[in-house]
């Protein structure tokens, strides 16, 4: 079945963490009207796990030795679905999905997830100082995933020095936005609020 969902002919830079605001309801109340309802976080995993296992797909990906490259794929349930390849040493920063929740599996290679154990407001704050104990990390090694909420603050490395990582990536509703942070110690500062128009 991960053979039919078709890429997008283009391949660039990897999509950004974005941002503005098309709301889960809404979202929801299109695939309805389509006829179908909104995945699950456990449908978009199962998704990107089987996707991950398409080899052809995977051989298909463009790799870079200087950035990220990404082809578009069509998710279940009018999701947005992307396989990215990571060139040795990049990563994404640390961001979150706005209103989406969301699945990734590593496809080939290894990554490795940063991930915070807490809620941030959703808006109006700049800086933020974050408590003991609210850091996660994970490894992510071919075949290995994890699915996410909404409002999900990480960011994913491939920390390899001379190994390509290649990953599949699901959310729903479509980003609506990502928002980019930058981090010292224990302070978190919002950056950067992207939109679609931003990686598509």
């Amino acid at each position: 079945m991960s053979s039919a969902h078709s890429a997008v002919p283009t391949a660039g830079s990897v999509p950004s963490p974005s941002s503005t605001s098309s709301t889960v309801s809404a979202s929801a109340a299109s695939a309805a009207s389509s006829g179908g309802a909104a995945p699950t976080i456990a449908e978009l995993l199962e998704f990107v796990r089987r996707t991950a296992r398409n080899e052809a797909l995977i051989a298909s990906l463009p790799l870079d030795p200087e950035g990220r490259t990404w082809i578009r794929l069509d998710g279940p349930g009018g999701s947005e679905a992307w396989l990215i390849g990571w060139p040795p040493g990049t990563g994404t920063g640390w961001h979150d999905h706005a209103d989406s929740i969301g699945a990734f599996t590593t496809a080939a290679g290894a990554l490795k997830e940063h991930s915070l154990a807490v809620r941030l407001p959703t808006d109006g704050w700049k800086t933020l100082e974050l408590t003991d104990g609210v850091d996660r990390s994970r490894e992510l090694a071919t075949g290995q995933g994890r699915a996410f909420g909404q409002n999900h603050v990480h960011e994913v490395l491939n920390e390899s020095e001379d190994v390509h990582a290649v990953s599949v990536h699901a959310y729903y509703p479509p980003l609506p936005r990502i928002r980019r942070f930058s981090r010292t110690g224990a302070v978190l500062r919002l950056e950067q609020t992207e939109s679609p128009g931003d990686w598509q």
